[in-house]
């Protein structure tokens, strides 16, 4: 094995002081501080809110001062930068009596990196992934390679690696051993994916130092032996020169924005409309990558590593993501039927389903329909959603908009007892009442550049104001102002931003194991899209279960679903009377046509639109774009298709349809003109998802329907002369109505009943082979519409999904 060429060959230490001990893994910065987010805590009122820094430079670490008031020494003098070993000793604040710091060796198993045994920046046996020793550091636990041939990884108690995470299949993977002594990896159909080196797998080779990525675990091979490590939440993230450019580079909506993250923290993100807020929280979460730069995931590429690390973030988005209709608990037990295996018991979804209600102080709520509680609890119920597969991560947009104060402070509580918790927590919001209770304040400047990165407390004495609204009527009348350049300049983004010591992004080799190429800086051309759900019937099971109960809770729903198709029905008994004859006959297929038409675009065209967040945000995390649309078809398609039935049944039922010889073209007359209006009535549903896929606001929806019910009308061959006009009479081929009112015709020999030139039209005709085309049309127009719904959906999926 060789060392990579730039790969740190200082060793592991371990420091010792009076609280604890912390193992120091080349590749970080370790701050001393008595800033609690330190690595290195130390309540002493003699140490700097932020002292000092430890850092590997080249083959050895070394200490350095961030100009603390009362100095670093080492040896008994006061330093700058100095370099340290096993056996060295600091003290912090005092060269007497201090808090002190002793430098030891390496831990046990442990030696340089690269060396075997250890797991440092190069990986044992200086292969794996580089990116590894930020968020792992010690193994959790090894576990030696049983002597028989495979290795079965699951969480069911019977494999020969059980890992109890709901996240992973019960039987999840298998380690082989081959012939020539080698190893590979194989996914054996899990819910969510098998990595090696970040990349998703099906079945492929292992070298000495790989990593598999199981869940929240991971697994590198050394030897004989694979070392496990778990991410337990308490993870950071490096932000690193993000780029985002529109219009062929014309307006830049993010400018090189960098700032770090620690675990544990809190940061809120601020900024003038305009800012970038939202161009950078999609960039952070992976869903619309960055054009340049990197970020880093506790030292992993977020970007190049997304398939495996999305399980692992949390998205919040401002729109509320559950169905509204649904009680708490019901909403969150389908979310978790759709994250958690197909394999895992309902008890075991439900208890999560509880853990997080309980976290979250929901218990009062659990049963309560969503739409009946307030904002902040609403925003507490998404905030659930997401916590279901414990990310270690959590985005939220805006979820204090429209909250009165109280909710908004609430609501900022809530969200640092998480950070608490053992969670990194960023939010974005235009609230300014609640920073206090934030760790760190990211102030976006027009342009999308940094203005301020730093205590929230501090923000204000750095702009000079008194009051927010000041500061962001300075961002707004003084944007020639260079906001950026002075924040670069000053003392807080060296001691924030900079910082001594600190890592540049990773460039990676392009051999790394598993053949992956770098994604650092690349932007949206290396991302990974997530793998495809292993089971696409059972999240359509889910869907429809889900989607039929929402619709269900919706009283105004079922009662427009009930009454439509019986008042459309009854006008046209009316004008059918007790037979249909030349007065009536036109009029009546008319009606029923409105009617099917009216009824199954009503059923949907409102359906897409509406749930557009809901969808964006599982599309995220693994949903299947058809077994969404299909749980569309089946549950709507059910509906329309009896409410035809019910339409057609009132308005003809016991009538006298006066077809030739009492028979229709195949089937008793009644069960025919049945099935024209219930195949018209589905295929108007699709055109209503149709609708629904191109809006983007739900209000256009019924101006749309009403269009659409004209278009209907007018374009059937009821009112007009279609055959034989140019374009007129092609552009009906793409309306529905006109291959039913054909199919409706000829069934009962409408030109016998009504004599004249609209009658004679060849789509009329009593006769098999035109019936079967009538029908086969409304089918192939159904087929086309679901065809392109399919397309429009994508075009509103995160930009990760469309790969």
């Amino acid at each position: 094995m060789v060392q990579r060429p730039g790969v740190p060959t200082a060793p592991e230490l371990v420091l010792e002081t009076d609280t604890g001990s912390t193992v120091m893994s080349p590749g970080r910065t370790y701050r001393v501080g008595r800033d609690p987010l330190s690595e290195i805590f130390l309540d002493d009122a003699r140490v700097s809110w932020h002292h000092a820094n430890l850092h590997i430079d080249g083959d050895h670490w070394t200490v350095e001062d961030e100009d603390s008031t009362n100095g670093t020494w080492a040896d008994g003098r006061r330093i700058h930068a100095w370099e340290i070993g096993p056996g060295s000793e600091l003290r912090f604040g005092s060269a007497l009596d201090g808090p002190r710091a002793v430098l030891l060796g390496p831990p046990d198993g442990a030696g340089p990196a690269g060396a075997a045994g250890a797991v440092g920046t190069a990986g044992p046996a200086g292969v794996g992934n580089p990116s590894l020793t930020s968020t792992f550091r010690q193994p959790t636990a090894v576990r030696p390679l049983p002597a028989r041939t495979t290795v079965r990884i699951g969480r069911d108690p019977g494999n020969d690696l059980v890992i109890e995470d709901l996240v992973v299949s019960r039987r999840h993977a298998e380690l082989r051993s081959l012939a020539d002594g080698s190893h590979e990896i194989a996914d054996l159909g899990s819910h969510n994916g098998t990595y090696l080196n970040g990349a998703p797998v099906e079945t492929a080779r292992v070298a000495d130092g790989d990593i598999i990525g199981i869940g929240h675990s991971a697994f590198c091979l050394v030897g004989d032996e694979l070392q496990e490590f778990i991410d337990t939440g308490e993870v950071s993230l490096d932000v690193q020169d993000l780029t985002v450019a529109v219009d062929h580079g014309r307006k830049t909506l993010l400018d090189q924005v960098s700032f770090p993250v620690g675990a544990r923290c809190l940061l809120a993100v601020v900024g003038p409309s305009g800012a970038g807020k939202s161009t950078l929280l999609g960039a952070l979460t992976g869903l619309r990558p960055a054009d340049r730069g990197a970020v880093l995931y506790d030292g992993r590429d977020l970007y190049r590593d997304y398939a495996e690390l999305r399980s692992r973030i949390g998205l919040v988005p401002q729109d509320d993501i559950l169905h509204s209709q649904l009680t708490v608990r019901r909403a969150l037990s389908y979310a978790a039927e759709l994250r958690f295996p197909q394999d895992t018991a309902a008890a075991e979804r439900e208890a999560r389903v509880d853990e997080v209600i309980g976290e979250l102080g929901l218990e009062q709520r659990s049963d309560q329909p969503i739409h009946s509680l307030s904002g902040g609890q609403r925003k507490r119920v998404s905030v659930a959603l997401e916590l279901l597969t414990k990310p270690s991560l959590l985005f939220l947009d805006e979820p204090t908009s429209g909250l009165d104060p109280g909710m908004d402070r609430s609501v900022m509580h809530m969200l640092r007892g998480l950070a608490d918790d053992g969670r990194t927590v960023i939010v974005v919001t235009h609230s300014v009442l609640s920073l206090d209770v934030c760790d760190r304040l990211l102030v976006l400047a027009p342009g999308g550049r940094i203005a301020y990165y730093g205590p929230p407390a501090e923000t204000l004495r750095f702009f000079g104001f008194e009051q927010w609204p000041e500061a962001f009527e300075a961002f707004e009348n003084r944007r020639d102002r260079d906001w950026a350049g002075e924040y670069r300049a000053s003392s807080y983004h060296h001691r924030y931003v900079a910082g001594p010591g600190r890592q540049p992004a990773p460039s990676a080799p392009a051999d790394l194991p598993g053949g992956r190429e770098s994604g650092t800086g690349t932007g949206t051309g290396t991302v990974s899209p997530p793998p495809k759900a292993q089971s696409w019937g059972a999240q359509l099971s889910t869907l429809v279960r889900r989607y039929a109960a929402a619709l269900s809770a919706d009283r105004t729903f079922l009662v427009i679903m009930i009454a439509l198709p019986f008042v459309m029905g009854a006008m046209a008994r009316a004008l059918a009377g007790s037979a249909l004859t030349v007065e009536t006959a036109m009029n009546a297929l008319l009606i029923l046509c409105v009617g099917g038409v009216l009824t199954g675009a009503a059923n949907a065209v409102r359906e897409l639109v509406k749930e557009r967040v809901i969808y964006q945000r599982e599309r995220a995390v693994g949903l299947s774009r058809s077994a969404y649309l299909m749980s569309k078809v089946v549950v709507l398609g059910a509906i329309t298709v009896a409410q035809a039935v019910v339409l057609t049944l009132v308005g003809l039922y016991g009538v006298d349809l006066n077809a030739p010889d009492g028979r229709g073209v195949l089937f008793p007359p009644l069960i025919e003109i049945t099935l024209a209006v219930a195949l018209l009535a589905f295929t108007a549903m699709m055109l209503g998802l149709l609708v629904s896929a191109l809006v983007r606001k739900e209000e256009v929806t019924m101006p749309l329907l009403v269009l659409l019910a004209i278009v209907q009308v007018v374009f059937c061959g009821a009112l007009l002369k279609l055959d034989g006009v140019p374009v007129i009479e092609q552009l009906a081929w793409l309306v529905p109505s006109r291959w039913a009112l054909g199919a409706m015709a000829g069934t009962i020999d409408l030109g016998a009943i009504v004599p004249g030139k609209l009658t004679q039209d060849p789509l009329f005709a009593h006769d098999a082979g035109v019936w079967l085309l009538n029908m086969g049309m409304l089918i192939a127009l159904s087929v086309l519409f679901g065809v392109l719904v399919l397309r429009l959906l994508r075009r509103h999926e995160p930009a990760i999904m469309r790969k």
